[in-house]
């Protein structure tokens, strides 16, 4: 079982990677920080200065159709923000 799920590419995270050297991922709920810097730097290569992970519980969702209401919950996952040392990037556009 792979510990990263996926990259986390939105505006805000873009930002973070060009100044502050900062990259988010999708992870596995179990995993834990020393985990996810392994295979940070075993997939990209790079080396990771620092991991910060957030917990997202799921949240209760419903809606109303011709059947009446549906009624559910989001997934919950694991958040981690991976800071890499000076100089070194992450490249999610290069296989496209």
């Amino acid at each position: 079982m792979s510990v990263i799920l996926k990259p986390i590419i939105t505006e805000k995270m873009t930002q973070q990677g060009e100044k502050l050297n900062r990259y988010g991922f999708v992870v596995s709920r179990k995993a834990n920080k020393l985990q996810i810097k392994k295979e940070v730097e075993a997939l990209y290569g790079v080396e990771v200065k620092d991991v910060n992970t957030m917990n997202y519980a799921g949240k209760r969702k419903s809606r109303y159709t011709r059947t009446g209401l549906v009624s559910g919950r989001t997934t919950a996952r694991k958040k981690a923000v991976v800071t890499l040392a000076e100089g070194q990037t992450i490249d999610f556009y290069s296989n496209i």
